[in-house]
């Protein structure tokens, strides 16, 4: 398998995640993409390219979590 083809599909999935009007919908996708290209950046042996991938990917999933953990109200302190 080329990685090549790797890297166009982390590319088309950011790509996509950049189309999404819902932001969780966003930050799945820009997750996923990121970490395709972490991956392709490891089989490459491109350090910067999967070290800044995995990092946007912690960033997606904090942003993930923050989404889908409920909220407390103002009323119960």
């Amino acid at each position: 398998m080329s990685w090549e083809y790797l890297g166009y599909f982390a590319s088309a999935l950011l790509v996509i995640s950049l189309t999404m009007s819902d932001v969780s919908k966003l930050r799945w996708f820009n997750l996923f993409g990121c970490i395709a290209f972490a991956l392709y950046g490891v089989a490459i042996e491109a350090t910067p390219v999967a070290f800044t991938n995995a990092l946007l990917a912690l960033v997606n999933s904090y942003h993930i979590i923050k989404l889908y953990k409920p909220t407390k109200s103002l009323n119960n302190k």
